[in-house]
């Protein structure tokens, strides 16, 4: 059968797990009466509950005589570590621009990638049902991309098709005919060439990791050359040469629609999956014993931001998780080194920590939100960025950010970005009555702003970011605006403290919440934290008054998700993550050793 492999890339909400929805059922991969998820390929709990890709899956489908691989990507900067291994094992890309946005900032970056492979991709312009959709123009855009990234000649000779993948249909022409998907598919096995099969025995180069309660670890990747079944002998290779280990096939499987099927026997130039092997990880190659010579894998960027992980050391540790112990969040963390190649982790200052290295907050949280949901009690520091050291210069990363905001807020939206050391280096219209601003700004100067942009612009801003590279260091940055409030006893909330305490500032706990000394329980309007007693019952007397009985009447606390809990804390707390709760809590618990942390940092 001949052969054709994909992938299909774009940027976050772009339409892409949509698409494959659709171009699996058109293409027969599911009987009529198969009841099939909306977005079948997210298939991970978190997937489905943010609707955002994290991990790229490949599917598969035959369409006239020909089976289609396609890889499924993540479209977040974050998990772009992902996209830059997947490219290696395709032939083509399909790049999806949404009809009204144009190309965006991961638009760039993998389409970056994807022409420094050599790859020629087929643009499709999605979503033009929409009202203010403007299809000419984000053709000259990305028209401009190209030739901005080093497009070849042949690479620019791009076929471009128009439609609405949600709607199922593609069509050379923006009006139509709207019946099928099929002038994309016809077009991927007309224009996208064969996979190139070398000469030799068996070689695969590992491109994603997973683990399989029955099976162990499988690797998948594409077969270079030669073929391979199971009980095969095989040898893993590090990227340096030297074997990593020794083994046997147990099972290979291939990629049938959203099912793995084993099969007897695999070709070069396929995508398939191989279990039997314990040790090997991303980017090693797996060979036959008599191939000495690893394939070449492409280094990934470098992690930019870092976080302190520790076990969970307040006085309410151990009640919701069973997992506490550092000993097995070790073995978590390196395991999930292992899988995900764009994470770092080294030892902590102490023996209870760890510190974990990735793309950016949203990948680091991701890693959290999995961790509490295996069981796991974890306190999480303040994130940092990763520096580098050259020429005796210290160098930080910066990102490219793009932010589409309604014209009357763009004046909020630059000055805030430039109190935080941005740039401001192109600001165009992008629609009617809104305003597209790009900035280059420091990595750590974002850390926490998504929540304040938001508010600032009345929810109506679109933020993307993209690292952009390594600068010179550009000096201290202001911090948090205000202070917060500290609880200074262990016990059970009272609404009636509560009520009072509210004039001091916005609450963060509902009451009947333990808390505990040390805790953080709200904000402060000013800039001091303030030590207060959440605990304290209204005085009961045996005189009765109208004004003495009125329910108390709270106004509803300010919840913090897990990402906006890390851009909260400062350099003096923590998070505390559990499988139920998530809370913010001072570093030093007891104030005595807080003033001494404080008198410690001024004399130092």
């Amino acid at each position: 059968m001949r052969l054709r492999n994909i992938a299909i890339i774009a940027h976050v909400d772009h339409g892409k797990t949509t698409m494959i929805d659709v171009l699996l059922k058109q293409s027969g991969a599911f009987r009529e009466n198969q009841r099939v998820e909306e977005r079948a390929m997210d298939s991970n709990d978190l997937e489905r509950e943010r609707g955002i890709t994290i991990l790229a899956k490949v599917t598969s489908l035959v369409w006239k005589d020909t089976r289609i691989n396609i890889v499924d990507t993540p479209g977040h900067a974050d998990f772009g570590g992902e996209v830059e291994r997947i490219l290696s094992m395709v032939d083509g890309v399909v790049i999806l621009v949404d009809a009204a946005e144009g190309p965006m900032p991961q638009t760039k970056f993998v389409l970056g990638k994807a022409l420094a492979q050599g790859l020629r991709p087929i643009v499709a312009i999605n979503k033009i049902d929409r009202p203010d959709e403007r299809h000419l123009e984000v053709l000259e855009e990305i028209f401009d991309l190209f030739i901005a990234l080093d497009a070849t000649p042949e690479q620019l000779d791009f076929p471009v098709l128009y439609g609405a993948a949600k709607h199922g249909w593609m069509s050379e022409k923006p009006e139509g005919p709207k019946d099928s998907l099929a002038p994309l598919l016809d077009k991927v096995v007309a224009y996208v060439p064969e996979p190139q099969v070398e000469e030799g025995p068996f070689r695969m180069l590992v491109t994603t990791i997973e683990r399989n309660p029955f099976l162990g670890r499988i690797l998948t990747g594409r077969i270079t050359s030669g073929t391979v079944k199971a009980g095969d002998p095989v040898t893993s290779l590090g990227r340096d040469g030297k074997v990593v280990e020794k083994g046997r096939v147990s099972k290979v499987l291939a990629f049938r629609g959203l099912e793995r099927t084993p099969i007897e026997l695999a070709e070069a130039g396929d995508i398939v999956a191989i279990a039997g092997l314990e040790t090997s990880t991303v980017a090693d190659t797996l060979v036959n014993p008599a191939v000495t010579v690893p394939l070449p894998s492409k280094p990934i960027d470098p992690p930019t931001l870092s976080v302190t992980f520790r076990i969970n050391d307040g006085p309410l540790a151990g009640r919701e998780g069973d997992k506490v112990q550092s000993r097995v969040i070790r073995e978590r963390l390196l395991r999930e080194a292992e899988g995900n190649v764009a994470i770092r982790v080294t030892e902590g200052t102490d023996s209870d920590s760890f510190e974990v290295a990735g793309r950016g907050e949203l990948q680091l949280a991701v890693l959290i939100e999995n961790m509490r949901r295996e069981g796991f009690e974890l306190t999480i520091g303040r994130p940092r960025v990763v520096l580098r050291e050259e020429n005796g210069q210290r160098l930080e990363p910066i990102e490219e950010v793009i932010i589409d905001v309604d014209d009357e807020h763009t004046g909020v939206v630059v000055q805030k970005l430039t109190e935080r050391k941005g740039d401001l280096v192109d600001m165009r219209p992008s629609g009617v009555g809104r305003t597209r601003l790009r900035f280059y700004v420091p990595t750590r100067s974002l850390i926490g702003y998504q929540p304040e942009l938001l508010s600032d612009t009345r929810g109506t801003a679109i933020f993307n970011r993209l690292f952009h590279d390594y600068q010179p260091y550009k000096g201290a940055l202001p911090g948090r605006r205000t202070g917060v409030l500290i609880s200074n006893g262990t016990g059970v909330a009272v609404a009636y403290a509560l009520w009072n305490l509210e004039e001091r500032g916005p609450m963060m706990i509902d009451p009947g919440m333990d808390v505990y000394e040390g805790m953080i329980i709200g904000e402060h309007t000013r800039e001091n934290d303030l030590e207060v007693n959440p605990l304290k019952g209204k005085q009961l007397t045996n005189i009765r008054t109208t004004s003495k009985d009125e329910a108390v009447r709270l106004t509803p606390p300010k919840k913090l998700t897990l990402e906006q809990s890390l851009g909260y804390i400062a350099d003096d707390e923590y998070v505390e993550v559990t499988p139920k709760s998530i809370r913010l809590r001072k570093i030093a618990l007891d104030p005595n050793e807080r003033k001494k942390m404080i008198r410690a940092q001024k004399a130092g």
